[in-house]
């Protein structure tokens, strides 16, 4: 036994109602063709499940929200901060909004302009910082000078609870699944997800996904403990957490079955099958799961039913043509 409390199924329920209409119930859709067929071998079966259409573009809306909802009278008034390539900290402006206080995001100089755009169209102040671990540092200040709750990107119940209600969604609505593959930045979204997963439907293997520069996690459960990555060399930056922490990585480690590495090269393929096979414009993190199909979970999961979360579509028109032009 890890010590750390896990949600449990009614523990996810009850979070899916207390989210109530805040977040979508997001849609399951069966994924068939050339392209699919590229993906997953001998005629197996894919279903996605579309967090892309979640509210903020991304189901970081779901862990946002239940930690704000969670903050007392007092902590609601002097406000939030939050450190995000972009989705968080997109998610964190709007789960303020939502509950009426006031945002103030950490977020790195080389976010896509729209995703800056769409925290300040919640009322977010935007604080632009050159480098990953310099933005946590500067988050840390806003929350000690100013009084601010921090918001974490991936650590915490609240937020594995959050992700959770995504799983337990999945399985509700495609219960023949028999894997389901789920990217891996800082390892919240898969945490949570996963922990659904294996409780509603135990027989369904669970696999995270991480980009080879970014490979915490991966690094962590190795190791037996949270690791850092120095240096984060991805184009996948919802991916680019630098380091896992304890709560994500005892969760990861007791729920998913095994996490795997990709290339950027591979989740842009991905990419293009999904824009081409799907219309789907997604971002490189949400072309992770796919990616992993295609690559090294191929044989692994050939003729079987596999889930892929489909996580996010916070990408501008000019970066995805660019991307999924580049050989």
């Amino acid at each position: 036994m890890t010590g750390y409390s896990f949600p449990n199924i009614e523990d996810i329920r009850a979070a899916r109602r207390t989210l109530a209409d805040r977040v979508e119930t997001t849609p399951v859709v069966n994924w068939t063709g050339p392209e699919a067929d590229m993906v997953i071998a001998d005629g197996g079966r894919l279903s996605l499940k579309m967090e892309l259409f979640q509210k903020t573009g991304t189901f970081k809306a779901r862990g946002a929200l239940l930690n704000i909802m969670a903050m007392t009278p007092e902590a609601l008034a002097r406000g939030v901060t939050a450190v995000s390539a972009g989705n968080h900290a997109i998610a964190t402006a709007y789960a303020a909004k939502t509950m009426g206080c006031s945002a103030k995001v950490v977020m790195l100089s080389s976010a896509s302009q729209i995703r800056v755009e769409k925290c300040r169209y919640y009322g977010a102040d935007v604080v632009l910082i050159d480098n990953i671990h310099d933005a946590f540092e500067e988050a840390q200040r806003i929350e000690r000078d100013e009084g601010r709750t921090f918001v974490h990107p991936f650590e915490g119940r609240s937020t594995a609870l959050g992700t959770a209600t995504m799983g337990l969604e999945f399985v509700e609505q495609a219960p023949d699944l028999d894997a389901v593959i789920i990217p891996i930045g800082g390892g919240g979204l898969a945490a949570g997800a996963a922990s659904a997963i294996k409780q509603a439907a135990p027989h369904v293997k669970v696999y995270g996904v991480e980009p080879v520069g970014a490979d915490s996690m991966y690094q962590s459960i190795k190791h037996g403990r949270p690791m850092a990555v120095e240096n984060i060399r991805t184009i996948a930056d919802s991916l680019g957490a630098p380091y896992a922490m304890e709560y994500t990585f005892e969760m990861c480690r007791t729920y998913l079955d095994d996490i795997v590495l990709v290339e950027d090269a591979e989740m842009v393929q991905a990419m293009r099958r999904l824009y081409t096979g799907m219309k789907l414009a997604v971002e490189p993190a949400a072309g992770a799961a796919a990616a992993a199909l295609a690559g090294p979970l191929r044989q692994a999961l050939a003729g079987q039913h596999v889930g892929l979360v489909i996580c996010g579509t916070n990408i501008s028109i000019a970066d995805h043509q660019k991307l999924i032009a580049s050989e």
